[in-house]
C-alpha cells in the first residue's frame, strides 16, 4: 500500500510546492520588477502618509469636490466588501435607487438642466470604480467651481487635464480619476478654513 501511496504523496507535495509556492513567488517577483506601483496597490501618499489608492474609489460628498460613482460595497467603498447590487434593470429596487440618486444629484448640482450622467447614479460592477466619465465630471464642474470660488472654465480645464484616454486607444471610455482630481483641487485651490 505504501508503494502505491508514495507516488501520490510525492506528486501532491511537488505540485503544492510548484503551484502554491514557486509560481506565486515568481509572479509576485515579476510584478514587483515590471510593475512596482501597481503591484503595491497604486497607493497615493501625501506627506509620507498613504491617503488612498488610484484603483479604489473613496467617498467625496462636499460641494467643493467631484463625487464618485455610487458604491454598493458594504456601507460604501469598502474594498473588502466589493460587489455589485445584482439588481436587474427591471428590478423595482434598482429603479427606486436610481430615481433617488437622480433627485439627489440634481439637488446637489442646481442649474444643471440636462440629464444626469448614468455613472453618477449607477454603481459599477465592483462598487469601487475610482473613475467617472468625463461627462460626469463636467456635469459637476459648476458646483465645484462655485464652492471653490473658481471660474467655471478653470474647473472644466481641470477635468480635461485629468481625463485619461481610452486604454490602447480603443478600450473603454475617457475617464477621470476622482481621487486624483480632488487632490489636485486641494493642492491648487485650497479651501479657506
Amino acid at each position: 500500500m505504501l508503494r502505491t501511496l508514495r507516488p501520490a504523496l510525492v506528486l501532491f507535495a511537488a505540485l503544492t510546492l510548484l503551484t502554491g509556492v514557486a509560481y506565486p513567488l515568481a509572479v509576485t517577483g515579476l510584478a514587483q520588477v515590471l510593475f512596482p506601483e501597481q503591484a503595491n496597490g497604486s497607493l497615493i501618499e501625501r506627506g509620507g502618509t498613504v491617503i488612498g489608492s488610484a484603483l479604489i474609489a473613496q467617498a467625496f460628498t462636499g460641494e467643493a469636490y467631484f463625487h464618485p460613482r455610487p458604491s454598493m460595497a458594504g456601507t460604501g467603498y469598502e474594498a473588502n466588501n466589493s460587489g455589485a447590487s445584482n439588481l436587474g434593470p427591471t428590478n423595482q429596487g434598482l429603479v427606486d435607487q436610481v430615481a433617488a440618486r437622480i433627485t439627489a444629484a440634481k439637488e446637489a448640482n442646481p442649474g444643471n438642466y440636462g440629464g444626469v450622467p448614468a455613472d453618477l447614479v449607477t454603481a459599477s460592477g465592483s462598487g469601487l470604480d475610482p473613475h467617472i466619465s468625463q461627462a460626469a465630471a463636467r456635469w459637476q464642474a459648476a458646483r465645484v467651481a462655485k464652492a471653490r470660488g473658481l471660474d467655471l472654465q478653470r474647473a472644466v480645464a481641470l477635468v480635461y487635464e485629468f481625463t485619461s484616454p481610452r486604454q490602447l486607444g480603443i478600450l473603454g471610455e475617457p475617464r477621470v480619476n476622482v481621487l486624483a482630481i480632488n487632490l489636485a483641487l486641494d493642492e491648487r485651490f485650497p479651501l479657506a478654513h
